[in-house]
C-alpha cells in the first residue's frame, strides 16, 4: 500500500471515529434537561447508556469476525445508518423504554459495526508494523477532537432549538459515518507477516480463539480493559449530573469533557508514539495508576468549574489513550489475521465494565442522592488495573512452540 492511500485510510478513520464518538459523548448532556421536562429519572437514561455498552461489547466480536473475513465496508456502512435510526428514536420517543431502545439497542449494534473496533482493524492491516502503533494513536485521536467539537456544539444546539432538535441535526450527522465506510481498505490489503510462533499461526476463527484463551496474558488485558470502560462511562455520561449536584453551570461540564476531547488527541498521538519505544505493558499500567490518581484528586478537593475543567484536561490525556496500546498488544501477541475479533473479545470486556459502571452511578444516585461511592470504586479499580497489566507478556509463546 502506498503512503498516499494509507494517509487516506487514516484520515477517514480518524473522523469516523470523530463522528461516532463525538456524538455518543454528548448523550449525558441531554440528561438534565430532558429529565427536567419529561421527568424521568437518571437512573433510566443510565439504564439505556448501560444497555448501549453491553450490546455494542456483546455484538463486537461477531462484527470484528465479518469485518476480518468479509471487509470492514458493508459492517461499517451499516453501522452509520443504524446508528442514525438510533438517535431519530431517541428524539421522539414517547417513553424511558423507546428512549433505550434508541441509545441502547441500536446505537449500541451501530457502535459494534461501525466504531473502533472495526475502524482500528483496518487500518491495523493497511499499516506497516512498525507504524501501527502511531497511525492508531492518530486515528484514535479523532475520536477526541470529535468529542471536542460536538459536545459544545450539541450544547449549544440544545439551548438554541432544544433537544429534540439536536438528536435530528446529530442523526444525520451520523450517515457522515456510512460515507467514511466506502475509504476504508477492502481487506485485499493486508500487509503480509510471516508467520511465526511468537505472532501467532492460526488459521481459523476456532484456532485464533483457542490460542487467544490460552493465553494468561490475554486475560490479563481483557480484565484490565474492563476498568477503562468503567472510568470511561461513568465519567462522560454522568459528569453533567454531577455538576450540577454541586451547583455548577451546565457549560463546565460541558467544557470538561470537550476538554477530554482536546487533550485526548495529545494523549492518543503521544502514547502511540511510546509504543515503539517503551514495553507496552508499562504504558497501560502507567495509565491506570494516573487515572486513579487524578480522579482522587478531583474528588477530594472542592468541585469547581475550575476544578472541573483541569480535571477535564488530566483525564483527557488517559482517556483513549490506552486503545491503541491495547490493541497494539492483541497484534503483538496474535499477528494482524484476526485483529479485530480477538481486540473485540477485549472491548466485550471492556463494555461490561461500561455497563456495570454507567448502571451503578446511577442506581447509587437515585437512591443515596449521591456519587460520593462511585468515585471510590473508580479509583480503586484504577488501581487494580495498574497492577493486573505488570504481569502480562508481551510477546507469548505456546507451550506446543517452545517444546
Amino acid at each position: 500500500m502506498t503512503q498516499r492511500v494509507t494517509w487516506l485510510v487514516i484520515a477517514v478513520g480518524a473522523i469516523s471515529m470523530g463522528i461516532s464518538f463525538g456524538i455518543r459523548n454528548t448523550f449525558g448532556v441531554f440528561v438534565p434537561v430532558m429529565g427536567a421536562e419529561l421527568g424521568w429519572s437518571v437512573g433510566g437514561f443510565a439504564f439505556g447508556w448501560a444497555i448501549q455498552n453491553l450490546i455494542w461489547g456483546a455484538f463486537q466480536p461477531f462484527a470484528g469476525a465479518l469485518a476480518d473475513t468479509r471487509g470492514p465496508r458493508v459492517v461499517a456502512f451499516s453501522g452509520g445508518l443504524l446508528y442514525a435510526a438510533g438517535l431519530w428514536l431517541m428524539a421522539f420517543a414517547p417513553t424511558p423504554f423507546v428512549y433505550g431502545l434508541g441509545s441502547g439497542a441500536l446505537v449500541g449494534i451501530a457502535l459494534a459495526a461501525g466504531g473502533m473496533s472495526v475502524v482500528l482493524g483496518a487500518i491495523m492491516r493497511a499499516s506497516p508494523p512498525e507504524k501501527r502503533g502511531l497511525y492508531s494513536g492518530i486515528v484514535t485521536s479523532g475520536a477526541s477532537l470529535g468529542q471536542f467539537i460536538l459536545l459544545p456544539a450539541t450544547n449549544a444546539m440544545i439551548q438554541s432549538s432544544g433537544w429534540h432538535n439536536a438528536l435530528i441535526v446529530l442523526g444525520f450527522c451520523a450517515l457522515g459515518m456510512a460515507a467514511c465506510a466506502f475509504f476504508l481498505p477492502d481487506g485485499k490489503h493486508h500487509v503480509p507477516q510471516a508467520p511465526s510462533p511468537v505472532t501467532g499461526t492460526a488459521e481459523s476463527i476456532r484456532g485464533a480463539l483457542r490460542e487467544a484463551f490460552d493465553s494468561p496474558s490475554y486475560l490479563l488485558l481483557v480484565s484490565g480493559f474492563f476498568v477503562c470502560g468503567f472510568h470511561l462511562a461513568f465519567i462522560s455520561f454522568h459528569l453533567p449530573q454531577f455538576a450540577a449536584l454541586c451547583g455548577l453551570q451546565p457549560s463546565a461540564a460541558t467544557d470538561a469533557l470537550a476538554l477530554v476531547g482536546l487533550f485526548n488527541a495529545i494523549g492518543c498521538i503521544t502514547l502511540g508514539y511510546l509504543m515503539s519505544r517503551a514495553p507496552t505493558k508499562y504504558l497501560l499500567s502507567a495509565i491506570y495508576f494516573l487515572r486513579a490518581l487524578i480522579i482522587g484528586l478531583f474528588f477530594l478537593s472542592p468541585v469547581t468549574e475550575l476544578s472541573i475543567r483541569l480535571f477535564g484536561a488530566g483525564l483527557g490525556l488517559l482517556w483513549l489513550s490506552t486503545v491503541a496500546p491495547t490493541n497494539g498488544l492483541v497484534a503483538k501477541m496474535f499477528g494482524t489475521r484476526y485483529v479485530t475479533m480477538l481486540f473485540g473479545i477485549v472491548f466485550f470486556s471492556h463494555q461490561v465494565g461500561g455497563f456495570i459502571g454507567a448502571w451503578l452511578a446511577g442506581w447509587l444516585y437515585d437512591n443515596t442522592g449521591s456519587y460520593d461511592a462511585i468515585w471510590w470504586i473508580s479509583i480503586g479499580l484504577g488501581i487494580f488495573a495498574g497492577i493486573v497489566h505488570l504481569p502480562i507478556k508481551e510477546r507469548w509463546r505456546r507451550a506446543s512452540a517452545t517444546a
